[in-house]
């Protein structure tokens, strides 16, 4: 059993395990009192355990069956019962839905065009040829799925260019920026944290 602020989880071969990455953003959440929270790649589900002490409701998806097994087991462990895991890719499972905040900690590391999906651990690290490919199909369809004034962070590396990601969401007509960052060995990772000024919430 392994311990992270307060939490134990388990882990599971075939889903990724928590690391710097994990930490980084788990120690940046902006989750307000009693909100709608959706995380987008669960894992292990420790985020969406943090999350869930802030929030009325946290709904976790992954793609990877073995990862909402291991965060079911602990979910239980650590007695969550306001978080909801779904299975599916990005925002397939909750289609039609909105929320306050989503989080995501995304696959990020380049990958070449030979490589292919070998197991489903790989799912959380490849990002294709430039690292951007699931980012970018996250910013694509995330407006959609926000209720007014809310919120994103996103867990990212230099390897796949946060500069552009801060661009394209500026683009859409959020207040982006870089909340938190950490330097690791050949790149640096960033929490980047958008809200949707377009859609501010009246006063």
């Amino acid at each position: 059993m392994l311990e992270f602020m307060d939490i134990e989880y388990q882990t599971h071969p075939q889903v990724y395990q928590p690391a710097e990455d994990t930490y980084l953003l788990a120690e940046n959440l902006k989750v307000e009192k009693q909100s709608q929270v959706l995380e987008i790649g669960t894992g292990t589900g420790i985020i969406a355990i943090i999350a869930a002490k802030n929030a009325q409701r946290v709904i976790a998806t992954d793609i990877n069956p073995h990862a909402i097994d291991c965060a079911v087991k602990n979910i239980i462990i650590n007695k969550t019962f306001n978080v909801e895991l779904r299975k599916g890719d990005l925002f397939e499972p909750v289609e039609g839905e909105k929320f306050d905040l989503i989080l995501f900690n995304t696959p990020y590391l380049p990958s070449s065009d030979d490589e292919t999906i070998k197991d489903e651990l790989e799912k959380a690290w490849n990002g294709g040829v430039n690292g951007r490919d699931v980012i970018d199909r996250f910013i694509k369809d995330v407006k959609n799925y926000l209720n007014p004034g809310g919120k994103i962070q996103l867990l990212q590396s230099s390897l796949s260019d946060y500069e552009k990601t801060l661009d394209i969401l500026i683009k859409q007509g959020f207040k982006a920026s870089i909340t938190a960052g950490e330097k690791c060995f050949f790149e640096e990772i960033v929490v980047i944290t958008a809200i949707d000024a377009n859609q501010e919430p009246q006063s």
